[in-house]
């Protein structure tokens, strides 16, 4: 698994708290009371939207998509008798 580093807006709210919004993961909305909170619902929005992506076979925003697996080389362990 590999991660990368999103950009996001974090802004104060008027009525209080704050949202967070990224260009670069269209879809990425997260308000909470105070910056660290809205940071953490962010990220969990986030992980929710690529995996969202990725189970319905959609295209990955160019973003993540350098960050995206394309194939693994595993192991496994084989008997002969």
């Amino acid at each position: 698994m590999k991660e990368v580093f999103l950009e996001v807006h974090l802004e104060p709210l008027p009525e209080g708290g704050f949202l967070a919004t990224s260009e670069e993961l269209p879809g990425l909305v997260a308000q909470g009371r105070t910056a660290a909170e809205t940071l953490e619902i962010a990220q969990d929005v986030a992980r929710k939207l690529v995996e969202s992506y990725l189970e319905h076979g959609d295209e990955l925003p160019p973003k993540l998509q350098a960050a995206a697996p394309t194939s693994i080389q595993v192991r496994i362990p084989v008997s002969i008798s």
